[in-house]
This record gives C-alpha cells, sequence and structure tokens, in this order.
C-alpha cells in the first residue's frame, strides 16, 4: 500500500512513537479519543511558558504584548483553516463539549420555548445530546432523533416528515465517533435552514480528518476539539456566524468578557472575547494554533486519502478474522479511519488489556454513545483508530493480537 502521505517522516515529529509498552512497539490505535503531539506543538508551548508568558490582553508590557500576538496568530490560523469569514466568530473553549454547552445554554434558552423541537441524529455522541436533554428539560423543548441504519447511514428520506417549523436547530455530527460514518452535512444544513431551523456542526472526529470549510457547508455552528488533531488537551474551537455570536448572552462572567462594569451592572466586550471569560489557556491555544500549521502543511485532502487507504486496508484484514464482526460502513469512501468491531463473545475490555499486553492501544466501552450502541443491541463495542502517523504494519500487528486472544479464550 501506497500512502499519499510521507509517513515514515511524520512519525519521526511523534516522539511518543518510540514507546516501547509491556517490552513491544507502541502501536496506537486510538487516536479517535485523542490524537499524538508532534514535537513542534510540544516545542512551541514550552517555548512559550519559557520565554513569553504573561497574561494576555491585560498589560503593555513586553511579555504581555508577546502573548496576546501569540495567542490571536493562533486564533487567526484556526479560522483559515476552517474557512471563517473572520477571526472574530472563532471562540475558544475548553473542547468540542464546551462549544456544544455553550450553544445549548446561550442560544438555546435564549431562543427555544415550549413545545420547540431539537433534531439530533441517533449516532451522536453524549455531548450533542446531554446538553439538548438538559435545556429541552428546562425550556420545555422536545428532542428528536434522526434515524440511522446498522452501518451509520443518515435515513434522510425521514427528513421529509421531521423538519418541520417547530425545528429550531439540528445538531449532527459530521463523523461518527463510533461508526465512522461521513454525514451529509450539507444536505442537512441546506434542508434545515428550509425550515428555518439552525444547523450545529459536531466536528470534533471530522474536522481533524477531513477539509472543513464552514462556509461551503453553510452551517451555523461548528465545535472540534484540540486534542484529536495534534494540539493539546483543555483547548477547543466554537466557531458561529458572527450576526448569531453578537446577538447570543454570555456563556459565563467575569474578566476580560466585559466591556464596562458598575456595582449596577456591566456591559460586554465584543466578539470573541464576550464568550472568554477569566484567564484562557494561552499555552494550549497556542499549541492549537501550531498543531493546524502542521496539519496544513500536511494538506487535509492528504490526510483523508491516507485515512481512506488505512481503513480500506484495515477493513479487508479485519474481515478475514472468524467470529469478528465489524459495525459501521463497508465503503471506505463513506467511513473515516475508525474500525469498530467485536470478537466472538469476548469482552471488548478484556480485549483490550490482551491487545495492550501486546503493545496495541485500542478503545473498548460505549465510546460515549450508549443510544447507539443499544439501538444495535450492543452494551460495547471495540475501535481501533487511525490517524496521519498509522501505517498498515500495524493494523497487521492488531490482526495477530486479535488471534491470540480467540487463542486465549479458545474461540
Amino acid at each position: 500500500m501506497t500512502s499519499t502521505l510521507d509517513v515514515a517522516k511524520i512519525r519521526a515529529d511523534f516522539p511518543i512513537l518510540n514507546r516501547r509498552v509491556h517490552d513491544k512497539p507502541l502501536v496506537f490505535l486510538d487516536s479517535a479519543a485523542s490524537s499524538q503531539k508532534p514535537a513542534v506543538v510540544i516545542d512551541a508551548m514550552d517555548h512559550y511558558y519559557r520565554t513569553s508568558h504573561a497574561n494576555v490582553h491585560r498589560g503593555v508590557h513586553t511579555l504581555s504584548e508577546e502573548a496576546t500576538a501569540l495567542y490571536e496568530g493562533a486564533r487567526r490560523r484556526i479560522g483559515k483553516f476552517i474557512n471563517a469569514r473572520s477571526s472574530r466568530e472563532v471562540i475558544f473553549t475548553r473542547n468540542a463539549t464546551e462549544s456544544i454547552n455553550l450553544v445549548a445554554f446561550t442560544w438555546g434558552r435564549a431562543n427555544l420555548r415550549s413545545g420547540d423541537e431539537i433534531l439530533l441524529t441517533e449516532s451522536e455522541h453524549h455531548s450533542n445530546i446531554v446538553p439538548w436533554q438538559m435545556l429541552a428539560k428546562e425550556v420545555g423543548a422536545i428532542v428528536r432523533y434522526i434515524p440511522v441504519d446498522a452501518q451509520g447511514y443518515l435515513d434522510t428520506s425521514a427528513l421529509d416528515s421531521m423538519l418541520t417549523v417547530k425545528t429550531k436547530i439540528v445538531g449532527i455530527a459530521s463523523m461518527s465517533n463510533v461508526l465512522g460514518t461521513i454525514m451529509p452535512i450539507e444536505e442537512v444544513t441546506q434542508r434545515a435552514h428550509g425550515v428555518g431551523a439552525l444547523v450545529l456542526i459536531d466536528g470534533a472526529q471530522g474536522v481533524p480528518h477531513l477539509p472543513t470549510d464552514v462556509q461551503a457547508i453553510g452551517c451555523d455552528f461548528l465545535a472540534f476539539s484540540g486534542h484529536k488533531m495534534c494540539g493539546p488537551t483543555g483547548i477547543g474551537v466554537l466557531w458561529g456566524r458572527r450576526e448569531l455570536l453578537e446577538a447570543m448572552p454570555p456563556f459565563l462572567g467575569g474578566g476580560d468578557m466585559i466591556r464596562t462594569v458598575t456595582y449596577e451592572g456591566a456591559e460586554w466586550n465584543e466578539l470573541p472575547w464576550k464568550f472568554e471569560a477569566g484567564t484562557p489557556a494561552i499555552a494550549e491555544s497556542i499549541g492549537l494554533g501550531v498543531a493546524v500549521d502542521y496539519l496544513s502543511a500536511l494538506g487535509m485532502p492528504a490526510v483523508r486519502a491516507h485515512e481512506r487507504e488505512i481503513i480500506a486496508y484495515a477493513l479487508d484484514r479485519l474481515a478475514e478474522v472468524p467470529g469478528l464482526t465489524l459495525i459501521g460502513p463497508d465503503d471506505p469512501d463513506r467511513r473515516g479511519g475508525v474500525a469498530t468491531f467485536t470478537l466472538d463473545d469476548i469482552h471488548p475490555h478484556d480485549l483490550a488489556a490482551i491487545l495492550d499486553g501486546e503493545g496495541i492501544a485500542i478503545r473498548a466501552g460505549h465510546h460515549c454513545a450508549m443510544p447507539l450502541h443499544r439501538k444495535l443491541g450492543l452494551m460495547a463495542s471495540s475501535r481501533a483508530s487511525f490517524y496521519i502517523y498509522s501505517l498498515p504494519e500495524e493494523v497487521d500487528r492488531l490482526i495477530e493480537g486479535l488471534y491470540k486472544a480467540k487463542s486465549i479464550f479458545k474461540r
């Protein structure tokens, strides 16, 4: 298999890939949960702390100005990465979960009323379910779910009856974190707008792996996390259309999100700082900016092409294993770099423990998608996920580990 990326060169950029686990070379197949970090990201954060650390926006001294320039420079590059009209539309949060909560509890509280409907899909991550359930309970709105089939494909025909004038917002992941299914977000966005509903895209899986252009998609909000795209933990992004963000009330109150404060009240700061109360994650934002530079240099079309090749190879190899049941699309053109499966009656946690003994890291459990697992008749599943540093040889190591598990359990 010939990759569109120079994977050997990429792997040299990631220090952790030199690790040995249980005296075996690490095979990291858990990037859907959190990707590894290239040295340039680690070094950029270290350099900031060693040379330019100070609080942003609050000082005229040299260190504060340097920190502010780095922080806001990262925002501009992230905005360009997703083709935002303005960096003012890029809000720093802790992660995609906080970004979705921000929309639910600011836009949602201001705009949703009893009887209004929130439309999600059956394959959503808990982060794009629970905040809407909490809001619906508070205001009397109704949460409905667009069906997906066993491969995770969205039943777009159901939109004809489910999208109505009662629908106020549609929340959909661009890629399923369980099944890897790439969703038709442009079509959903266009049809939702046809009834006057807004659209929030959960891009936690999509943005790290697929070219993402918010203007081309036409959505109203996009949420994603830095730690899944070569960036640090503790930093995420909410992108929103400027006119919507301008009209929304703040999420948190405190320093930096205000213009003026008196004993009687306060006036809010302008975008994006209205939504960034308190001292932000400065080093993490800088790290995410460098991660975006790293991915941009590789080219997101090339990232997608490499993962398409890896997942196609993985699906073929996994299909060879007796007793293994693949979950999700069998078409690699419609699936991201995620291979989810069950193996005989071996519990996924037991399987993950055996594979760990072989130096192979996978994810086991419900992957923060319990409703989807129940729909599929599963309590848990095993998930191997790939990224820019994944090799076909690592898929082969996974297959060897699965056969070892079968021999241990005499399957």
